[in-house]
């Protein structure tokens, strides 16, 4: 199982894609959660901020070995999310993740995730 969190600088002039992104993967989630299952993707969470005049993205991502990654769909709903992605993230920007110091999950849970 992996946990991660990393942060992304999103482009300049782009919160209000940014906000459309996000209104459609909320609108959308029934069929975002169908394409998780694929990526063994148990939770993933996005997470805004502002910080010193630059806007970040935060994805947290708790996943199962083994799953595809989101660039080998051919889900509709993923290749509109990496159009978003692609109009939104800043590449020259190196994508920070953060250290995973502790991780809390429940045997149980655990167990439900493999």
């Amino acid at each position: 199982m992996n946990v991660e969190l990393t942060r992304f600088r999103v482009k300049p002039g782009k919160s209000e894609t940014v906000d459309e992104w996000l209104r459609f993967l909320n609108e959308h989630m029934d069929d975002v959660l169908v394409t998780l299952e694929g990526e063994k993707m148990w939770v993933e969470t996005i997470f805004r901020e502002e910080l010193n005049g630059d806007e970040y993205l935060y994805w947290y991502a708790v996943q199962g070995e083994g799953g595809i990654d989101v660039e080998e769909s051919e889900h509709w709903i993923d290749k509109k999310h990496l159009e978003y992605w692609d109009a939104c993230i800043d590449p020259d920007f190196r994508p920070v993740d953060l250290k995973t110091e502790v991780v809390m999950i429940p045997e149980r849970v655990r167990n439900a995730m493999k």
